[in-house]
Order: structure tokens, then C-alpha cells, then sequence
């Protein structure tokens, strides 16, 4: 998304009727150490999608977010709560993302809807994820790195929930943000390593550092807006979803095993 002219020339080779940008760079903690590719494609790469909608007159446009946004509020976290204090780099860069799509839709009446993803995992997820250096490592017999106590908790929500609700929110809406989470009772991290303990057969070795100050505490999702206004229901319970993740792990053998990992949170 950060080369224009690519941009540029897709929309004059194609005829769209809704763009859904997923395209992101993603994770907390790389942002602090990369800043700039950041800012390039979350924020610059999104200006140069809703410029080329403008120029072509296309009309809805779904963003993926984030619910990093919601650090410090009170939970569970709805919609309407301020997120203008952002504690990440990564998160400065989504907020900015979702003020430039307001600004289009004010300016050329652009339909934005705005899906901001709580803790998205699956099967061939992303390998900085803590899901999967958690199976990894557990896996391998390696240490398992906590950043904190373990009591840091979140609001997991399954792959194939989060895509039926981007899709969902496709249909007209003016502009609105969408939580999409499962809403239950967040689950800490020492919850998961338990569940994956179970499902692996093996015991994990336990290797504590301090917690880092880009992280939040906790998230947890009221998803009541997007069951009202999309008809979302997330249906993947964290048991059945944390399976589907070893099991995918197990079935790639040896290569998920030596994946390389980087701590995204």
C-alpha cells in the first residue's frame, strides 16, 4: 500500500465496489524498535487507498483495527470510550489510520466501518503471536518468556470469527467502529499455557522478565454493537479454537517447529 503508483494502477485495471484494508504492520513491540514502517504503511499506505476510492468513486471502506486503542480505559471497552492516548507506536498508527478515514467519509461520503480486532489468533497464525511461541516452546522444551506476572489477560477471538465479521461489515453503516471480540471474561496468559499444556502433553518451563510498558493489562470486548448492527456472533470457544492450533502445529512438523519467533505482546 505504501507505493502509490501500485495503488494507483490497480484501480485503474479494476472496478471496485468495496475496499477492505487488512494490510498493516502489526505488533506492539517491533513498533517501538521500527517506528517508520509503521507510519509507512499503516498510516501513508491507508491515504493512498482512500485517495485512489476518491478518484474512483468507491464508496465503502472496511478498516481493521485495533483494540490496542482502548489502553487505559475502563473494561469491558465499547466503542464510544476515548482512545487519544495511545501507549505503543503501533497503536498511534491505527488511531491516525481511523482519523483519516473519518476525515474522507466527512470530505466524500466514503462508508466507513471500522473493525477493531481483539486478540486474533488460528491456525498458521502470526508466528510472534504469544499462542504460538507458547505450543513452540512448549513444544520444543524451551523456556516459555512471560513478560510480567502471568496475570495479564485477553480477549482471544478465533480467526474465522474475526473474517465473518469484516465481512459483516461491509454493508452500509455511515461510519461506525465495531468491536469485534468474543466478550467473554478475558483469559490470562497462564490460563493459556495451561490449555496448551493439556493439549501438548507436556509441561512448560517458565522464564519471567518485567513487564513491558507498551502493553496493556488487559482487553475485553463489549461486542453488543456489531451483534445489533452487523448480526456478529463469534462461535469458536477458546478451547475448541487453542486445539485447531496444535493441531495445525502438529500436523506441519518439523517446519512449525523451527519457525523462527519474535515477541510481539
Amino acid at each position: 500500500m505504501e507505493d502509490q503508483a501500485a495503488v494507483d494502477g490497480l484501480f485503474d485495471r479494476h472496478k471496485f465496489d468495496a475496499v477492505v484494508n487488512l494490510a498493516a504492520r502489526a505488533g506492539v513491540r517491533y513498533s517501538m524498535e521500527n517506528p517508520h514502517v509503521y507510519l509507512t504503511a499503516n498510516v501513508i499506505g491507508s491515504l493512498n487507498l482512500l485517495e485512489a476510492m476518491r478518484r474512483h468513486g468507491v464508496k465503502k471502506y472496511v478498516l481493521a483495527s485495533t483494540s490496542s486503542l482502548y489502553a487505559g480505559q475502563k473494561m469491558p471497552f465499547v466503542e464510544t470510550l476515548p482512545v487519544n492516548t495511545p501507549i505503543s507506536t503501533y497503536a498511534a498508527s491505527k488511531k491516525s489510520a481511523e482519523l483519516m478515514a473519518h476525515a474522507f467519509h466527512h470530505l466524500y461520503e466514503i462508508d466507513v466501518s471500522i473493525v477493531r480486532y481483539f486478540t486474533v489468533y488460528g491456525p498458521a497464525g502470526r508466528p510472534d503471536m504469544s499462542y504460538f511461541r507458547f505450543i513452540q516452546n512448549i513444544y520444543n522444551g524451551t523456556p516459555v518468556v512471560i513478560y510480567g506476572d502471568g496475570q495479564q489477560s485477553r480477549d482471544f477471538t478465533y480467526v474465522s470469527d474475526i473474517a465473518c465479521g469484516t465481512i459483516l461489515a461491509t454493508k452500509d453503516v455511515g461510519y461506525e467502529i465495531f468491536n469485534l471480540g468474543r466478550g467473554e471474561q478475558p483469559i490470562s496468559i497462564h490460563e493459556i499455557l495451561a490449555k496448551i499444556e493439556k493439549l501438548l502433553g507436556k509441561k512448560a518451563t517458565l522464564e519471567y522478565q518485567p513487564a513491558h510498558c507498551a502493553d496493556l493489562e488487559s482487553t475485553w470486548a463489549d461486542n453488543f454493537k456489531a451483534k445489533r448492527m452487523l448480526g456478529w456472533e463469534p462461535e469458536v470457544s477458546i478451547d475448541e479454537g487453542l486445539k485447531k492450533c496444535v493441531d495445525w502445529f502438529l500436523a506441519n512438523l518439523p517446519w512449525s517447529a523451527n519457525v523462527r519467533t519474535h515477541a510481539a505482546e
